[in-house]
């Protein structure tokens, strides 16, 4: 075979494995979900309709705290990785990978809809917005703040040597108050008890089933405003 034949094959194929990666990534496949389905206001949702709210998070019971910015949140994810090398080639090893998350509210124009993902069985996907980033290396010391963060991952932020180890963190959250996008099954359920500031007997949730995932983003490609900090 021709040998430009071959690089024209291997250059496809690179390319090829290129685009289904970009195409299918989370990201990617929550965004184009989301846009297929129509927004609406919480008073027009129907009972088992696969429907899209966009709002504010609230929270139902006392927030989280998200492990280095500590600012109040429903929803959190973080990763911490290292950077490790086997013979000539190195990588980022993740290290910790943490995700936390409650039960909570997003408002639509005082309307509320309660969210509730839960872990078992998975019920969700989510994508959040990474915007709070911390690295370490030989020459660039960690914070003492991130220090503090490793500390209580039980990492050591220095090589047996004394030397800086090469360190990322990332953090991703629902902020109180942040404006986010919400998909699933829509339902009205009955009030057991009734909410502070919330004067009716039946409250709309949004749903998984066997077929569709709740989908949780605080992407602003899919909200109609971005989030503001």
């Amino acid at each position: 075979m021709n040998s430009s034949y071959i690089i024209l094959i291997i250059i496809s194929a690179v390319g090829l494995i290129g685009f289904l990666t970009y195409y299918f990534n989370r990201k990617n496949v929550i965004i184009r979900t989301l846009s297929k389905i129509p927004n609406k206001p919480t008073s027009s949702l129907k009972t088992n309709e696969l429907s899209k709210v966009s709002g504010k998070a609230l929270h139902v019971t006392e927030p989280l705290l998200a492990p280095y910015t500590r600012r109040k949140c429903v929803f959190y994810q973080i990763k911490i990785q290292q950077k490790v090398r086997r013979g000539k080639n190195s990588h980022w090893k993740t290290i910790v990978q943490e995700e936390r998350f409650q039960d909570f509210f997003v408002d639509t124009n005082g309307d509320f809809v309660i969210i509730k993902p839960s872990d078992h069985p998975r019920n969700y996907i989510c994508h959040l917005v990474k915007d709070s980033n911390q690295s370490s290396s030989t020459f660039n010391d960690p914070t003492p703040k991130f220090i503090a963060l490793l500390k209580r991952y039980n990492i050591n932020s220095e090589t047996f040597f004394g030397f800086n180890k090469r360190l990322r963190y990332e953090e991703g959250i629902i902020e109180i108050g942040e404006r986010i996008t919400v998909a699933g099954i829509a339902k009205w359920k009955t009030l057991s008890e009734p909410l502070p500031e919330y004067p009716y007997s039946k409250i709309a949730t949004l749903e998984s089933d066997n077929k569709q995932k709740l989908i949780i983003t605080d992407l602003p490609e899919v909200s109609q405003n971005r989030r503001k900090r």
